[in-house]
């Protein structure tokens, strides 16, 4: 009621009408759209639905994660908004790909949004799941051919998931953008059913005249589990340097327990992180096995600068150092660790903790694979800071 009375007055001093427009409110909305793909020709009336994909993950009313098909659509929904977003396309005798959006609640009402008349940004699940290619399609459309698909031929197959990889910093509004040029740059091609749209390279200048997104990640798996650990596999595999990045944000959204088991809306982020995004919270293991990793790769760079061609760079050295006793700084703290090596591999003790690291350090290379006590880690080397200071990331698990 205040609210109501505190309107009126405003609208009444500001545009002398205190009428209200009152619109419905939906509880915990989701934001999932349709695919269509209609032509219209001489004798032609062809439409088809290409299922949904579920937009719901976003920051500032943009998307930032999409994945298709809805972990929250039954059938029969899926089946009345699809017909309803055909039936649009149809009443505007609109012919060529686009996508009708809807909000959809709790209950699985939903209700109009807008329509895109033209190919999204997220159009790449659809085609992972249906097959089809959206833009041969639309080309053959605008040249009059009809639809070579009817709507019982467009499956769902498996999942597809799709993280906007953005020149953005996660810690500030979760994601305010950033300038600058592309001093490293290498895309996860390599992860397997992982598709990377792009339209930069090394040494590109994200400007303050675009969108600052850097690419459109895509993975596709037999299921939704499957296409989330192959995304977090490309998301722990993706090198960029120069500019800050939201992969961060990204990776902490998809494995967390509330959006793997689908309870999401468009209220994820504010809820989730009431705070703002912090980044991620080492737990104790973590922060001993990327100590226990820090040292390790110290060490065995100290070692390596020591020889030339295979070498001892001096032939009169002493013997070869076995112990180091290393002081680590991870954040705010500073951790003792003891490092000896053996053969190939690290004893490392952090916390009273002994850790066995054994790798075959590729000093060369800034991904990185080490096994702690038995488990396969994946780190990052980053590049040196203005002060000289070397650092890594910690990125998961193998």
């Amino acid at each position: 009621r205040e609210g109501f009375r505190f309107s009126s007055q405003e609208a009444a001093s500001s545009f002398g009408d205190d009428r209200l427009l009152i619109e419905k409110f939906i509880d915990n909305p989701r934001h999932i759209e349709i695919q269509v793909c209609i032509v219209l020709a001489d004798k032609h009336g062809n439409a088809l639905w290409l299922n949904e994909r579920e937009c719901s993950i976003q920051r500032r009313n943009q998307k930032v994660v999409e994945e298709a098909p809805s972990t929250f659509l039954d059938p029969e929904t899926r089946r009345a908004m699809g017909e309803q977003a055909v039936a649009l396309a149809k009443a505007v005798k609109y012919s060529s790909a686009g996508t009708v959006e809807f909000l959809v609640d709790s209950s699985k009402n939903f209700y109009f949004l807008e329509m895109n008349t033209r190919l999204q940004v997220e159009h790449p699940v659809t085609e992972c799941i249906t097959g089809l290619d959206l833009v041969q399609e639309m080309i053959r459309v605008a040249k009059g051919y009809p639809l070579r698909h009817k709507q019982a031929d467009i499956p769902i197959n498996g999942w597809a998931v799709e993280c906007r990889v953005y020149a953005e910093d996660p810690y500030k509004s979760f994601g305010l953008p950033s300038i600058g040029k592309l001093s490293q740059y290498q895309e996860p091609l390599h992860v397997p059913s992982v598709r990377v749209d792009s339209g930069i390279q090394q040494g590109s200048d994200i400007s303050i005249y675009y969108d600052p997104m850097i690419s459109k990640l895509i993975t596709h798996g037999s299921n939704r589990a499957e296409a989330l650990k192959r995304m977090e596999e490309a998301l722990d595999n993706y090198v960029i340097r120069g500019v800050a990045h939201n992969i961060s944000l990204l990776r902490e959204v998809i494995v967390h327990p509330r959006f793997v088991q689908g309870d999401i809306s468009t209220k994820f982020l504010p809820e989730v992180y009431p705070h703002g995004f912090k980044g991620h919270e080492l737990t104790d293991l973590e922060r001993r096995e990327l100590l226990a990793t820090a040292a390790s790769l110290y060490v065995a760079e100290q070692l390596r600068s020591q020889r030339f061609l295979g070498n001892p760079r001096i032939p009169i050295a002493k013997s070869k150092r076995r112990s180091w006793e290393l002081s680590v700084r991870l954040g705010d703290g500073i951790y003792p660790v003891a490092v000896s090596k053996d053969a190939s591999s690290f004893s490392v003790e952090v916390d009273g903790m002994k850790l066995n690291v054994t790798s075959e350090w590729n000093l060369a290379s800034p991904l990185l694979s080490v096994t702690i006590d038995g488990t396969r880690r994946i780190i990052q080397r980053l590049s040196r800071s203005a002060s000289g200071e070397s650092s890594i990331q910690f990125l998961g698990t193998v």
